[in-house]
């Protein structure tokens, strides 16, 4: 345990490579940084005939379209199909003094799942105490850094096949829980309005929102191992739906903390 929390402290010390250069042009406007999952070599789930990664880069660009025409600053994490580091998407966000930071994915149960075919729905997650238990998402998610070339450097020994290691992350202040919350419930209550089946809100010990300087959520859109889901999340009439509730729930924040 102490060794874990020695860790810890040595995460909330990372410098500059995660909080970005102090100097860097600094956002005047609102701005939400938007982040397709994965990428590059790092393809994430996969369904009868889509990748995660696919899915996500063309959500995540329709979406940064849709709301820099109603005048928000958009940044965009990858608009190709390429792999980035966890702590250099959330890094950039902080960078640049980001308003919101979204994270976009798809799920999917696992192959053993004897009913995997048949679940359905969105959920939407914020940096918390999970349980140890309860963190096969956080598990898959945070997978991506054994992909990067010196994750144990950049995330100080933290080990995501260790669910201890998740110890890590939950220590990790958030100061902006509340507001990630808040912009999690918007965004699931816009996929309700639509028709989409409601899996809450949750919190797990995400690596990719676990060092936000602002409002952070990661919120999967469907799942892949669900063929009509599938099929939603690759037609036009799909992502555009999932793009409106999303620039939507993205406007109802941005309304409501400025009043």
């Amino acid at each position: 345990m102490i060794k874990l929390l020695f860790q810890a402290i040595l995460l909330l010390l990372i410098p500059q490579v995660i909080l970005g250069d102090p100097s860097a042009k600094i956002a005047t406007t609102f701005t939400v940084v938007i982040d397709p999952g994965h990428g590059g070599h790092d393809g994430g789930a996969s369904g009868k005939i889509s990748k995660e990664k696919d899915i996500a880069l063309k959500v995540a660009l329709l979406l940064s379209d849709k709301l820099r025409a109603k005048g928000v600053k958009v940044i965009v994490t990858r608009s190709t199909d390429r792999f980035i580091p966890l702590y250099e998407r959330i890094g950039l966000a902080n960078k640049v003094k980001a308003n919101l930071f979204i994270s976009i994915h798809c799920n999917s149960m696992p192959q053993n799942k004897s009913n995997r075919a048949s679940i359905r729905g969105t959920e939407t997650f914020v940096s918390g105490f999970g349980r140890l238990d309860e963190q096969d998402i956080a598990l898959r998610e945070n997978a991506s850094i054994l992909l990067e070339k010196d994750y144990k450097k950049n995330y100080a020994g933290y080990d995501p096949r260790n669910p201890e290691s998740y110890i890590i992350l939950s220590l990790m202040k958030n100061a902006y829980r509340n507001q990630s919350i808040k912009l999690a419930s918007i965004i699931q209550k816009e996929f309700t309005q639509s028709g989409r089946l409601d899996r809450t809100v949750q919190e797990k010990s995400l690596a990719v929102l676990a060092r936000a300087s602002m409002p952070a959520v990661l919120t999967e859109i469907g799942f892949l191992s669900s063929p009509a889901e599938e099929q939603y999340m690759r037609s036009a009439a799909g992502q555009n739906e999932i793009v409106t509730d999303l620039m939507d729930a993205v406007l109802a924040y941005k309304k409501s903390v400025r009043k």
